[in-house]
């Protein structure tokens, strides 16, 4: 009977760890910030917070929820220039704007519509671009190619 408890309590506390581990490291709860009550803001706190906001319009294109990251690029390419990690598989799309119609003989909007290399091919085959995610594309690697 000895032996039983002991089982037990060896087996609950390895339940408890690995529900820790997958509920709070793996799927990101641990690093969630407390909520904190809301007080009033003074006219400074706006003023501060309203530039805040100015600075986030700015990088908002270099956000990680921006149309490189939703249409899944940054899995295998990363944008240095942007700040954007990502994958090691492709290469990094910094100067991509300037870049691919040397390399692939032609536009980077032609070879986003109708790419030239194999895995890309099948990439953007099985998940096209709509013209109007196209174009946010090419002004963010536009944007990478200036810095």
């Amino acid at each position: 009977m000895n032996k039983a408890i002991i089982s037990f309590v060896i087996s609950t506390f390895i339940g408890f760890g690995l529900g820790y581990l997958v509920f709070g490291v793996i799927m990101g709860d641990s690093d969630k910030q407390p909520q904190v009550a809301q007080t009033e803001q003074t006219e400074e706190t706006s003023k501060s917070e309203d530039q805040n906001k100015e600075a986030e319009k700015e990088t908002a294109s270099v956000d990680a929820n921006n149309i490189l990251n939703s249409k899944g690029c940054l899995g295998c390419h990363a944008v240095d220039s942007l700040g954007l990690e990502g994958g090691a598989t492709g290469p990094d799309l910094s100067k991509a704007f300037t870049d691919v119609e040397g390399k692939h003989g032609k536009s980077i909007d032609d070879f986003l519509k109708e790419p030239t290399s194999a895995v890309m091919s099948s990439v953007i085959g099985g998940n096209p671009l709509t013209d109007e995610e196209r174009t946010q594309v090419l002004d963010m690697l536009k944007q990478a190619s200036e810095k």
